[in-house]
């Protein structure tokens, strides 16, 4: 069953070039991710979404994810309400549209 993974950031002003440099060139090539998107939701805001195989291979994938967001965590500004610097979510599919 095919599972997706949603990351929101909030990106400082000014750095929004260095936060999608940190994910090129194979830098976020993590083992089981199939297909993966940044969006831009709004002016630094950002949506990181990736397509996996199984809950299995994206739990699997969690701490290279880690290494790659320690590598620009610098970049990211605090979502409020307790969130931190990331927003992340995951599921499995449960209506192909």
């Amino acid at each position: 069953m095919q599972v997706y993974n949603v990351v929101k950031f909030r990106v400082k002003s000014g750095e929004e070039a260095a936060f999608l440099d940190a994910h090129r060139n194979g830098k976020a090539k993590w083992p089981g991710l199939e297909r993966g998107f940044i969006i831009q939701t709004g002016e630094q805001t950002f949506c990181l979404i990736g397509a996996w195989s199984s809950q299995e291979a994206l739990v699997a994938a969690r701490p290279a994810m880690i290494e790659t967001l320690d590598s620009f965590r610098s970049l990211l500004e605090d979502q409020g309400d307790g969130r931190g610097m990331t927003d992340a979510v995951s599921g499995t599919v449960v209506l192909d549209l």
